[in-house]
């Protein structure tokens, strides 16, 4: 149990450090928003050696540490939207097994860009920003590939360390 513990407490910290290198480290991109979601690698692979409440947990305590710390209560509204649909696309195609790490990872990128657009759109009564949804579709696509791809890579070299004898 304290393995566990000790390896989800590891995962919750990488993953606020990934968030916050990703706010002051912009990608050298001209699209305004867009970013690569390191901290989303740690939250898949939760989901695929842990479970989804061990991944929800993850989440919620980076999203809120990452607002109190960095950021402001509007950054804490559009995340937890954003990870709340995410999870939510995730985790029936997880479960389903009819789609890779890299395919759940699209889809939650997608997800949460969506998400975030909508509330965005509800938060500012902004309905215009709908016409950006289309480039957030793109980079989540692009994105949530990076992160599965990344995700299919280390996930097999976490289980050489046993994480799944450490569960209970």
């Amino acid at each position: 149990m304290y393995k566990k513990t000790a390896f989800l407490g590891l995962f919750a910290c990488l993953a606020l450090i990934f968030s916050y290198v990703e706010a002051i480290v912009p990608l050298p991109i001209p699209v305004p928003g867009v970013k690569l979601g390191l901290a989303n690698v740690l939250i898949v692979i939760c989901l695929y050696t842990y479970g989804v409440k061990e991944a929800v947990a993850i989440n919620f305590v980076r999203i809120i540490l990452l607002a109190v710390l960095f950021a402001n209560p509007y950054s804490f509204i559009y995340s937890l939207a954003g990870a709340v649909i995410s999870m939510a696309l995730m985790y029936p195609l997880y479960k389903s097994k009819g789609f890779s790490i890299i395919g759940v990872s699209v889809a939650g990128a997608v997800g949460h860009n969506t998400a975030q657009i909508l509330t965005a759109m509800a938060v500012t009564g902004i309905v215009k920003l709908i016409d950006y949804l289309p480039v957030l579709i793109i980079s989540g696509i692009i994105t949530g590939l990076i992160i599965g791809i990344i995700g299919r890579i280390i996930l097999p070299q976490l289980k050489k360390i046993d994480l799944e004898r450490v569960k209970s």
